[in-house]
């Protein structure tokens, strides 16, 4: 397996429903992992790019929580429809998404 250009990692953390914390399990995050899994697989991008699912990335509130490297670069609140940009955009054509990028509070 050659080395990744891109790596993407997708918080599938769940916690319990009385938990005090939230968790991106709770914001469907399993439906951004899949939809990152069948964007990968559509467009033959095995070689170039990398996707894992992560247990808890930190700003649960925010989520669900996509971290890309080698950038660095946290996105919060990501649905199933932001997967395309994020591909499109950031994987593709090295430009963040700039309104999925999260608050500096959460991500220095």
């Amino acid at each position: 397996m050659p080395k990744p250009e891109k790596h993407v990692f997708v918080c599938v953390q769940n916690r319990p429903p009385d938990h005090p914390r939230p968790s991106c399990g709770r914001k469907n995050c399993a439906e951004v992992a899949e939809e990152f899994f069948r964007y990968l697989q559509d467009k033959q991008l095995f070689d170039k790019i990398q996707v894992t699912t992560t247990g808890c990335l930190g700003p649960c509130s925010e989520g669900p929580s996509v971290l890309v490297y080698p950038e660095g670069v946290m996105y919060g609140g990501v649905s199933k429809e932001d997967v395309s940009t994020i591909f499109e955009e950031h994987l593709m054509q090295d430009k963040p998404v700039e309104k999925l990028i999260m608050p500096k509070e959460f991500w220095g």
